[in-house]
């Protein structure tokens, strides 16, 4: 998930960074590696052009894949700490993070993956200035080791998984990800494979829908919804899968909480795209391929996903310790990451006033550790549990 999008790339920085305020940066981030962002922001709105423009200026990116990335300071911050090398974008979309942080860290390049063409052909038109620095690849995330080899990268200086739907995949009928516009039944991150959401709807056995439905968001009427669906086919359109979905909800509940359809939409997504079913092993191989010092940075943005991220990060964190905290571990498990942050970081309320869709936003980070040296046993040093 990225943002809301009108065709033309906007100034990809949260709203809470003006460059006309004075004084310290709330977050921290050091004052050469902020006029680094500055410079790269003022890039960015001298390169816009409007709709018909003339001269030589040009869109930064694909129109048809344009948005404006969360929490972009925060993932430059941490991200540009890194030792030199290269930062993967596993989920690279119109190459928004990746454009600000080959800015803000000359000593980086960028290899950026997507699943989707569309957004594989924008983050190659905006990345397209940097020359060598900047790699895009069509792949799914999952597939991020053999790419990685592929392009000759032993290790990772740094990963970032902005995970989700993009915007201008919401915000396109003919993608069929939208329950409020007429489109398709698809929801394909990547058309080329088999599987769309017509396939799911149309031809999945009632139980399993209901199973579907209940473990990403609608658990109350679950049942229900699936109930209706199946007695609905054929189902062709978004219109009529969200029209069915609404209907089956009791008219009290459809009263708060948004549109009804939009979690069993979500749902659907994620199980035509096995976005969660691919997620663990795609971070685990990211976290292997980091060098010392090298981070892994994840945008979430829903719990299922969060889940996945904070399970992955606190295994790695605790080498799969299995000994009772707080005291020594015996389990001879050996922590690889150290967390950067507790608790997920949260968009700040200026970020989420200018761009709704950033709400939801989670953020989590970790820093890959130095090898441990082995004790005089020849294991790794005990330690305590945090």
């Amino acid at each position: 998930m990225r943002s809301l999008s009108t065709g033309w790339v906007e100034v990809p920085f949260s709203a809470r960074f003006h460059f006309a305020r004075s004084g310290r940066n709330p977050d921290g981030m050091p004052v050469e590696r902020l006029r680094m962002v500055q410079r790269w922001a003022a890039l960015t709105m001298s390169s816009r052009t409007p709709a018909g423009g003339s001269g030589g200026e040009r869109p930064l990116v694909h129109r048809t894949f344009a948005h404006r990335p969360v929490m972009v300071e925060e993932v430059v911050d941490l991200l540009a700490a890194t030792p030199p090398g290269t930062v993967l974008d596993a989920t690279v979309g119109g190459g928004g993070h990746a454009r600000a942080l080959l800015a803000a860290a000359p000593h980086l390049g960028v290899v950026g993956l997507d699943r989707d063409a569309d957004a594989v052909a924008a983050a190659r038109a905006a990345l397209e200035e940097y020359g060598p620095r900047a790699r895009v690849e069509q792949a799914r995330f999952d597939d991020l080791a053999g790419v990685l080899a592929g392009l000759g990268v032993a290790a990772l200086s740094g990963a970032l998984f902005d995970l989700g739907v993009s915007s201008p995949q919401l915000d396109r009928p003919e993608r069929g990800f939208s329950y409020r516009a007429e489109g398709p039944l698809d929801m394909r991150m990547d058309r080329r494979q088999p599987v769309s959401a017509s396939d799911v709807v149309n031809g999945w056995a009632e139980a399993d829908l209901a199973r579907l439905f209940a473990e990403h968001g609608e658990p109350r009427f679950a049942r229900r919804v699936a109930r209706a669906v199946v007695a609905g086919r054929p189902l062709r359109t978004t219109s009529e899968f969200a029209a069915v979905v609404r209907d089956a909800i009791p008219a009290a509940a459809r009263r708060t909480g948004g549109h009804p359809a939009r979690r069993v939409f979500q749902a659907v997504r994620i199980a035509v795209n096995e976005e969660l079913a691919v997620l663990p092993t795609a971070l685990d191989d990211a976290l292997d391929l980091l060098s010392p010092g090298g981070r892994c940075v994840v945008l979430s943005y829903h719990s299922g996903e969060d889940r996945i991220v904070k399970d992955r990060f606190r295994h790695a964190a605790t080498g799969g310790c299995t000994c009772p905290p707080g005291l020594p571990c015996v389990c001879g498990a050996t922590p690889t990451v150290r967390l950067l942050t507790r608790r997920a970081r949260r968009p700040s309320p200026a970020e989420v006033a200018a761009n709704r869709r950033s709400e939801s936003a989670r953020l989590r980070s970790v820093e890959r550790l130095p090898a441990e040296p082995p004790d005089a046993s020849g294991s790794p040093a005990a330690r305590r549990r945090p």
